[in-house]
């Protein structure tokens, strides 16, 4: 066989030879140890959390050493292609602090040296290397048609090895003067790897998260480009892994089963395999068992999802790295405060089973980093959330943002903020006592609270409440409230003789709660009740006493 003309015939207009482009992408100038890694999407629109995981992990692994982190859109399946897909993706990327340090950046966008990065528009590329390994004897034209593809996947049914090898590859011996006849014929072709691989021998790569992989060779004679001239996805990875000159390649365990296919090609391209990280999917309790997060049936597969809900995207971040380094909360624990950057993300740290995705984990970060924010960002995210997500809280802030602002710092900003809020959908009804517009009354009472307690208290209190006490003085005002309604102002000596009072300081303060808010539990009374005003705050005490002499 000529090769040499084999090669020439499949491929008359490529004119470049491999060393072209090792030239025109020389290897990057980094430091020792610095790794490049990339997120390689296909335009489709959907950005499942599991993705937005797996970048994570990505970007972690390249800022944790120096390196790059690239973005190149893999786009060959043009029939998938959705208008607008890479915009929504990078988007949802940046809002969780991933922004690519080159490659796509925008949809109509590329930044960087190893240009372009989109793969349709590297054909020239990979038709070069293709027609290097026709040349060299590595790979060969197919002609098998639909139909001859389907009897041999039939007639394999019950083979261990599937696909295109051995007895089945039938066009890998053709001569030159058949193949040159089927093409002058106007046959359509695939250009199929001649897979050096043995039935016999086993392939071992060191996996970054799950150690030592040991799997049977390759043997199939895999296609590395389609009819039309396009490579297959494991062909097109390869080329620009190492023309990109990737070192790390981060992605979803269900790629092992190629790797002996992807380590192979980079063998007989005779390039430098990168490392592979395979992660593990995320997984989810249900019926006593495990399964893979669905976008079909969870809907916080979506990554839509937690912008939907309103969790800052500073909780998605920190629970994501719950899940991704088993010693994340430790670190956590100890620097309580610290910048989330500055955890030293580590690969091996991984699960390697699928981590379990936990909502009322979720929900506990979420409210741990919520509770350490100033009032102002609070107030700043959840009005940007509710601009879009709530047109009823955007309206009820903008009556007065200093107000709203000064309601949500009640209990902030001190050393034992509470933790209300796990996501801006949380604080309408978080805040609604505050507003005359959705404030529901309800007087349910607790503890030692009765109606003919409650009509005691709050007589007495509707004439003496002042809005200008300051914290101390508005409770002391509680405890002399006490002895005038048969109550103690304090808590133990109630314990000690619960039949010699009506109730204690706490429950006083339980009645104007309820009276103000309609519930037993709230931030600080004292704060509440100054935010509210003096009109409003009679006009709710006068409407409590009202109900509680009628029930008396």
């Amino acid at each position: 066989m000529d090769n040499k003309a084999l090669a020439q015939k499949l491929f008359p207009d490529i004119d470049k030879t491999p060393d072209f482009w090792e030239e025109k992408y020389p290897k990057r100038d980094l430091k020792e140890g610095a790794r490049v890694t990339r997120f390689a999407p296909s335009p489709t629109g959907f950005l499942h959390f599991g993705n937005l995981f797996t970048c994570l992990v990505s970007y972690k692994t390249a800022k944790s050493t120096g390196g790059v982190f690239y973005v190149r859109v893999e786009d060959t399946d043009q029939k998938r292609k959705v208008e607008g897909a890479i915009e929504v993706m990078l988007k949802g990327l940046s809002v969780y602090g991933i922004v690519p340090d080159e490659g796509v950046v925008a949809e109509d966008k590329e930044v960087g040296d190893y240009a372009p990065y989109y793969q349709s528009a590297r054909k020239e590329i990979y038709q070069t290397y293709a027609k290097a390994l026709v040349e060299q004897g590595l790979a060969y034209p197919c002609f098998m048609t639909p139909e001859e593809l389907e009897d041999i996947r039939a007639q394999q049914e019950n083979e261990s090895i599937k696909g295109i090898w051995g007895k089945w590859a039938k066009h890998r011996d053709l001569n030159f003067d058949e193949i040159c006849e089927r093409i002058d014929r106007g046959e359509a072709w695939t250009l199929r790897l001649k897979s050096p691989g043995d039935i016999e021998k086993k392939c071992y790569f060191d996996d970054m998260i799950k150690g030592k992989i040991e799997m049977p060779e390759n043997v199939q004679d895999v296609v590395i480009l389609k009819s039309d001239g396009i490579p297959t996805y494991h062909f097109a990875h390869a080329i620009d892994d190492h023309l990109m000159r990737t070192t790390h390649v981060v992605r979803g365990d269900e790629w092992i089963s190629s790797a002996p296919i992807h380590l192979q090609l980079f063998r007989v391209l005779g390039f430098k395999p990168p490392k592979y990280a395979h992660v593990a999917p995320i997984m989810k309790e249900e019926n006593g068992g495990k399964r893979k997060l669905s976008k079909r049936k969870d809907p916080e597969a979506a990554v839509t999802y937690y912008a939907e809900q309103g969790f800052p995207s500073e909780s998605v971040n920190e629970y994501m790295l719950t899940l991704a380094n088993s010693n994340f909360e430790d670190w956590r624990r100890a620097n309580p405060n610290e910048d989330i950057e500055k955890f030293p993300f580590n690969l091996k740290k991984m699960s390697v089973s699928g981590a379990l995705f936990d909502m009322v984990k979720l929900t506990d970060v979420s409210k741990n980093v919520i509770c350490k924010m100033s009032a102002k960002k609070v107030f700043d995210l959840s009005y940007e959330w509710a601009k879009e997500y709530s047109a009823e809280l955007a309206s009820l802030y903008e009556q007065d943002t200093e107000r709203a602002t000064a309601i949500l710092n009640i209990d902030r900003e001190n050393k034992k903020p509470r933790k209300d809020i796990a996501k801006w959908s949380d604080i309408p009804d978080y805040i609604s006592y505050m507003f005359d517009e959705t404030f529901i009354p309800c007087y349910e009472l607790a503890g030692n609270a009765t109606p003919a307690l409650a009509v005691k208290v709050l007589e007495k209190y509707i004439d003496c409440v002042n809005l200008n006490d300051d914290k101390d003085t508005w409770f002391n005002r509680m405890k002399e409230l006490c002895p005038c309604v048969g109550c103690t102002p304090n808590v133990k000596e109630f314990k000690q003789n619960p039949d010699a009072f009506e109730g204690h300081v706490g429950d006083v303060s339980t009645i104007i709660r309820v009276a103000l808010t309609g519930r037993t539990n709230t931030p600080d009374l004292c704060a509440i009740t100054m935010l509210l005003g003096e009109e409003r705050v009679k006009a709710r005490l006068a409407a409590a006493l009202n109900h509680y002499k009628e029930e008396v």
